[in-house]
Parts: structure tokens; sequence; C-alpha cells
């Protein structure tokens, strides 16, 4: 079992659904505010279809403007947040009321994408995992639960075999798994 990594840190794994409350989330806040890192925030009922969801965070992020509003363009966007703004500094993408999208169809793929961009950052390797030219950066994923635990999403979570999840004090980790990942977990 791999315990859920500071919001600073680049290892895996690198998505959390967690409650809301969890002292966990307040001090790794805490730890990248003094980091100098970034939290951006969005609200799980519009992640509900994907079209929202690709515009939820082209607004919220800073994307390009050539952003495709696909799956893998938001792999692609996330992996590559720099500039002169970002200095490689940590990145936390928090979804607030998380618990919507227990529903969604898409919430398998959605996690998958989000593991496949972390595990990009957090390693900086490309996408046929050879290191690519720029620095690693810290990138998490965290979903804030209200209502639901966690251990309600572990099958939806898992429709990709790449994605294993892991529940341990309440909280549910998910990483990539296997030799097409190497140094996920």
């Amino acid at each position: 079992m791999v315990d859920a990594p500071t919001l600073v840190e680049t290892r895996s794994p690198w998505v959390v659904l967690t409650s809301r409350r969890d002292p966990w989330v307040a001090a790794g806040l805490a730890a990248l505010e003094a980091a100098g890192g970034f939290a951006f925030r969005l609200d799980g009922r519009e992640l509900l279809e994907p079209a929202s969801l690709f515009r939820a965070f082209a607004r919220e992020l800073p994307f390009p403007g050539y952003f495709g509003h696909n799956w893998a363009a938001l792999v692609d966007c996330l992996h590559d947040l720099h500039g002169p703004w970002h200095g490689n500094r940590a990145v936390a993408v928090l979804v607030d009321r998380a618990d919507h999208l227990l529903a969604a169809e898409h919430l398998g793929l959605f996690v998958s994408v989000l593991c496949q961009a972390a595990w990009r950052a957090n390693l900086r390797l490309d996408s046929d995992g050879f290191p690519d030219d720029m620095p690693a950066f810290p990138l998490h994923f965290v979903f804030l639960l209200d209502h639901l635990p966690a251990e309600d999403f572990a099958t939806r979570v898992t429709t990709d075999p790449d994605v294993t999840v892991h529940l341990a004090g309440g909280r549910l980790t998910a990483a990539l798994t296997g030799p097409d990942w190497p140094g996920s977990g």
C-alpha cells in the first residue's frame, strides 16, 4: 500500500479521492502554498459530461488557445503546464463536489487520463516513456468528496486495466500499473 504523497512530491499515486474534511487535504494545501505552488479548483458538477469537463479545464487552467477539447489533448496540456508563470512549481487540481462524478459514465477514463498526465509531468516522460526535454514538476489531482465515502468510487475508477487503486485511511488513491508505466508506483 502506497500512502498518498504530499502535493509537492513527484511520487505516485497522483490521483486521490478523499473527504474534503480529511486533514491530509489541509496539510497538502499548506505545503503547496509554502512551496509557492499552484492550486486550481474545478466544480465536479461541471465535469459530468466530457464537453463541459474540457471547457472547465480550459477555463480554469492556463491551457493554450489551441487546446483540442479531447482526452489526448487534456493529457498533453496538463503534462505541458509550463511557461514564465509556472517555474516548475507544484500544481494541484482540486475537484470540489466530486460526489457528483460517481454517476459519470466517463469517470474511469477521466481518472486514467489524469494518471497519464501526472505520470508524464512528475517523471517528465513522453507518451512512449522516454525522458522529455523539460524538468519534472509535481502534478496531483484531488477529488474532494462531501458525503460519499471514497470506497464507493473504487470499481468506477478502475475501468482501465492500467489503473490500480488502494484504499487506506478513508482515501482512495489511483495510479498506473504495469510495464507500460515505468516508475509509476
